[in-house]
């Protein structure tokens, strides 16, 4: 065979950075900053009946611990408005500092003047300018939801969202749109609708004194391109830290497959400085599950780490055995369970990365690309399993035991490497 060609050096690909404001969204000592040359945050909601204080609670904390940094509550009643500080109260005694946002929609205006308690206990209002009002009942109103949070200096999102959009806005812009001498399509209308009230709306706040670094936008729509034009579009235009989120994504693959694509792309492009993935639980499925797909796509991109990864291959005819699939699920099963310890046991654990193969044809190559990896039989292969530690072959395991020897292979690991970070302070 004739030596291939010099190819050019291939750059490794990274997202693209911009540089946004930074908000500070904090409760006590505990801040979450957004923006600037902050990680991209996790952020989830609630969906208890926030008049249930115990249940919502526990729901918060259920999100926190799963990952969570920010996690916002339903407040539409002045009972659900009497209920914040003490579910905020609750979490303090459980020992859980994550940020609380209030989600106001029709009467926040109201709510946030009678129940000034509640106002000082959320750490960040999200405000809909389309559902405030109209006219001047709608100017009046937000500017009360603003001097709220500029009273309290609190952060606030100003969230549009095209199935609120403020009609009167739309219909202005179709009617200009119809005087053009080439009218632009419907939707590339209502993407402008939907940029220019959150823009309108920030520039508003900004003049009634909330400071804009304590200013968050987001334009939630439901279709993948959508909000990739749109965000694209106010990334363009503003300096202001950008929330993402794929609203009404869907339930289970749908609507996993539909939020990591979007929010892909616009991570990818350095847009984004929050996100949420709004999935519909499926039955009998816990709400944490939006925040563990919105730990994996930060990961998968390698903006954030939050726990060690586990590689394995999808099985084929060599691997008619199930031994690796039921090992590999074990081991990520063990691995996410021990986090919320191992986060200050074991500094740096979670940028580990775990191999489990299932036969000799791709299993030692990967493993030894692991920090620690096991190639299991394949049909027909000899019944033994090497097992690679950084990247050197450390050992062979035999037997009935293959898994449980694994299992106490990788503990002993991850102690010995990242205890001693542990040990050093």
């Amino acid at each position: 065979m004739n030596a291939p060609e010099a190819v050019d050096i291939i750059e490794a690909a990274r997202p693209a950075a911009r540089r946004s404001r930074q908000a500070r969204v904090a409760w006590g000592d505990h801040v979450v900053t957004v923006g600037g040359d902050a990680p991209v945050r996790v952020q989830s909601m609630t969906n208890t009946d926030t008049v249930d204080v115990i249940g919502t609670a526990i729901q918060c904390k259920e999100l926190a611990v799963a990952g969570s940094e920010l996690v916002r509550i339903t407040v539409n009643t002045p009972e659900a408005a009497e209920a914040v500080p003490h579910i905020r109260e609750q979490l303090d005694r459980m020992g859980i500092a994550v940020p609380l946002i209030g989600d106001f929609h029709y009467n926040g205006h109201r709510l946030l003047t009678d129940f000034p308690a509640m106002a000082q206990a959320l750490s960040k209002y999200r405000i809909n300018p389309g559902n405030v009002g109209k006219g001047e009942k709608r100017d009046r109103q937000f500017a009360m939801m603003v001097e709220a949070a500029a009273k309290y200096d609190k952060v606030e999102r100003i969230g549009v969202y095209w199935g609120s959009l403020d009609q009167e806005l739309l219909v202005e812009l179709m009617d200009q749109n119809a005087r053009r001498p080439q009218p632009l399509d419907a939707k590339q209308v209502m993407y402008q609708a939907l940029v220019q009230s959150a823009l309108t709306s920030a520039d508003v706040a900004r003049e009634l004194g909330l400071n804009p670094d304590n200013i968050i936008i987001s334009c939630k729509v439901s279709g993948v391109q959508d909000l990739i034009s749109v965000y694209r579009a106010l990334a363009r235009r503003c300096e202001y830290a950008l929330h993402l989120g794929l609203t009404e994504a869907g339930m289970g693959t749908k609507g996993t497959v539909a939020s990591a694509t979007a929010l892909g792309v616009l991570l990818q492009e350095g847009i984004g400085d929050t996100i949420r993935v709004s999935l519909t639980p499926q039955p009998g499925e816990a709400r944490t599950q939006e925040v563990v797909v919105a730990m994996e796509i930060l990961q998968s991109l390698g903006l954030r780490s939050f726990n060690p990864s586990v590689t394995a291959c999808p099985g084929c005819g060599r691997t008619t055995s199930t031994t690796f699939q039921e090992l590999t699920q074990q081991i990520d099963d063990f691995l996410r369970a021990q986090m919320p310890v191992w986060k200050s046991k074991y500094p740096g654990v979670e940028t580990m990365k775990v191999a489990v193969m299932g036969c000799i044809v791709n299993g030692p190559g990967e493993s030894k690309h692991a920090d620690i990896g096991i190639s299991l039989p394949g049909t027909g292969e000899a019944p033994a399993a090497p097992v690679y530690i950084d990247g050197v072959k450390a050992m062979t395991l035999r037997g009935e035991g293959i898994a449980q020897e694994f299992h106490k292979i990788v503990e002993s690991y991850i102690e010995r490497r990242f205890g001693t970070a542990t040990a050093a302070h």
